[in-house]
């Protein structure tokens, strides 16, 4: 099947919340670059209907994850503004098929990021400010069965974001050892420290501007950057309240309806 045909079975999945089988067992010869392609048509095709790219997340950043899919590097996938709750926002779940919350770092850039050999010391220097988020990963592949190229596809899961109202310089921040906690109803349901985003989630943020690179894409300045989640991603369901707090840092929280 052609990619483009791929694409919109994705973005129709998408915009009618509905699931499909994993594009990898029907097409078993998709490469990654093939899934990457897949997410920029897709993507072209949001900008088109009035969408606006804001952003990038960076997922499988733990070597948990990247075990689990059997792959040495993370993934990533773009933020439109339709994807941004502001803070308190109700997110709906009319909208959504499969979601799971993650809590993540979100960095802010006052300067362009031009790879290759973007490094940790370029994106302290190109960060304006850090701040907690959290990221509602979705799946339009049936049960949440997919492979590294099922996710590239659908956008690294992608389906919307929210970020919390306390702006922290990033020198302010320990990149290593700042803690984070996730609170579901009220009940701490995980916590972990920044480290387990590749030892630095900064480290995530010059990976990303490093890969973009490969395809002729430079992080500009102004774009917030979702860095990877701390710890694993929990299921949500209609009247859940989720609440990620980092250590100095604030909170944000969301809840669905």
């Amino acid at each position: 099947m052609e990619l483009k045909d791929l694409a919109k079975q994705l973005y129709d999945a998408e915009k009618e919340h509905y699931q499909i089988p994993m594009l990898t067992v029907s097409n078993p010869g998709i490469t990654l670059e093939d899934a990457y392609a897949i997410q920029l048509d897709n993507v072209s095709r949001k900008v088109a209907a009035g969408e606006t790219v804001i952003g990038m997340k960076i997922g499988l950043t733990s070597k948990a994850m990247q075990n689990l899919l059997h792959v040495n590097e993370p993934d990533y996938g773009h933020l439109t503004d339709k994807m941004l709750l502001l803070e308190g926002e109700i997110c709906p779940m009319g909208e959504l098929i499969q979601p799971k919350v993650e809590g993540e770092l979100a960095f802010c850039l006052k300067e362009s990021l031009c790879g290759p050999g973007i490094t940790i010391a370029d994106v302290y220097h190109a960060t304006d400010w850090v701040v907690p988020a959290i990221e509602i990963v979705d799946s339009r592949i049936k049960d949440w069965k997919i492979t590294l190229c099922d996710t590239i596809a659908d956008n690294g899961s992608s389906a919307k974001f929210v970020l919390g109202s306390h702006l922290t310089p990033i020198e302010k921040v320990d990149m290593r050892l700042t803690g984070m906690t996730l609170e579901k109803n009220g009940e701490l349901i995980n916590s972990g420290t920044c480290a387990e985003v590749l030892g630095n989630p900064a480290a995530a943020v010059a990976w990303l501007a490093n890969k973009l690179s490969s395809f002729g894409i430079v992080l500009k300045a102004g774009t917030i950057v979702l860095a990877g989640a701390l710890t694993a991603a929990h299921p949500a369901t209609k009247d859940d309240s989720f609440t990620v707090s980092f250590h100095g840092m604030g909170s944000v929280a969301v809840k669905f309806k």
